[in-house]
């Protein structure tokens, strides 16, 4: 299973919101919550599952804002595939909070 930060910025809008962009693509997700599991931050949207099902769940949060009339679309990826264990995003934290819990 992989884990991928992802952000897509609409450019061209017609005000520096983007909260209406990121709640459309969150029901992208929502829509695909048999395939990938995903949590909103702040600045990005973390997605994990299967690396196939991410590129395809990547492709449709892409295509979004150019749904929504938005001509130019710049998205960011970042994906973590770890191959020798089973990596989640619960499990990346709580390997964080047992190293911060030795000190």
């Amino acid at each position: 299973m992989a884990i991928v930060d992802i952000t897509i910025i609409p450019i061209g809008t017609e005000t520096p919101s983007v909260s209406a962009y990121v709640a459309e693509i969150q029901k992208v997700l929502e829509q695909n919550k048999d395939k990938v599991n995903y949590q909103l931050t702040p600045m990005s949207t973390l997605i994990e599952g299967e690396l196939s099902d991410l590129f395809d769940v990547i492709q449709q949060l892409h295509e979004v804002p150019f749904s929504k009339g938005i001509q130019r679309v710049a998205t960011n990826i970042r994906i973590d595939d770890r191959r020798d264990k089973k990596s989640t995003m619960a499990g990346k934290l709580k390997a964080v909070e047992a190293q911060m819990s030795k000190e």
